[in-house]
């Protein structure tokens, strides 16, 4: 009876809070990382937990952590990208040194909480257009360090509060959290700046679900159209 009861619990469990990986550097973490940073968030009004969505501006060199209060989704914090590599440009293949540019998921399964570089979560690259169009690599990390191809090192500080946040939000219940990364906040301003990089199309595909998370603040839903990147609008947030 009592290992029926288990596996009852086990099943009513969301699948996002049962598939989560951990191990005693994340735990130790959390234990030292989360309160504080709860007295961060409940001092500026946040929900614990809240879901989260993950925003890179590579020309700025920042990874934006926002949190969702109330309908939208607000700016957390915003946190200095030690290295990546490549310039602006999104990775094609393996072995080109780029960073990746784009919409990614990260599911639990994505944390590595027992990685070389501290702590991980890989990003989904490549995503599903991307294997489409036949690019390859993968391993592509957010994580600690100071060092990196093709990822983005954010070193051990910073990653222990990303983390930390991702783990949170799992564990209450996200079963994904969004990942988009642009090579600059898209406004004709920087478009002209940049305008003698080859990259001109396809960043082009990526300004429509940047400019419907500016408009409404709530991740937008990437899908796939003519193999490019196309949006029927934003995710629904109760």
């Amino acid at each position: 009876m009592f290992k029926l009861y288990v596996m009852l619990i086990a099943l009513w469990m969301p699948a996002a809070k049962r598939d989560l990986p951990d191990s005693k550097l994340a735990s130790d973490v959390r234990e030292n990382v989360w309160p504080r940073m709860q007295k961060e968030l409940t001092g500026r009004h946040f929900v614990l937990a809240s879901p989260m969505y993950i925003r890179i501006i590579k020309d700025e060199g920042l990874l934006e952590v926002w949190l969702k209060h109330g309908s939208r989704y607000h700016l957390y914090k915003s946190y200095e990208i030690c290295f990546f590599s490549g310039g602006l440009g999104t990775k094609t293949r393996s072995g080109d040194g780029k960073s990746p540019e784009g919409f990614y998921t990260i599911t639990p399964a994505q944390l590595n909480p027992a990685s070389n570089y501290y702590l991980a979560v890989n990003i989904g690259y490549p995503n599903k257009l991307e294997i489409i169009k036949g690019y390859t690599g993968d391993a592509i990390m957010i994580h600690g360090h100071c060092a990196s191809i093709g990822c983005y090192a954010m070193t051990n500080p910073r990653i222990e509060e990303i983390y930390t946040l991702m783990y949170k939000a799992f564990e209450a219940g996200q079963e994904k959290i969004d990942v988009d990364i642009f090579p600059f906040r898209m406004t004709a301003k920087k478009f002209a700046a940049y305008a003698r990089l080859p990259y001109q199309k396809f960043w082009r595909t990526l300004k429509p679900g940047y400019d419907l998370f500016e408009k409404y603040h709530v991740p937008p839903v990437a899908g796939i159209k003519n193999k490019e990147y196309w949006f029927s609008g934003v995710q629904h947030v109760n």
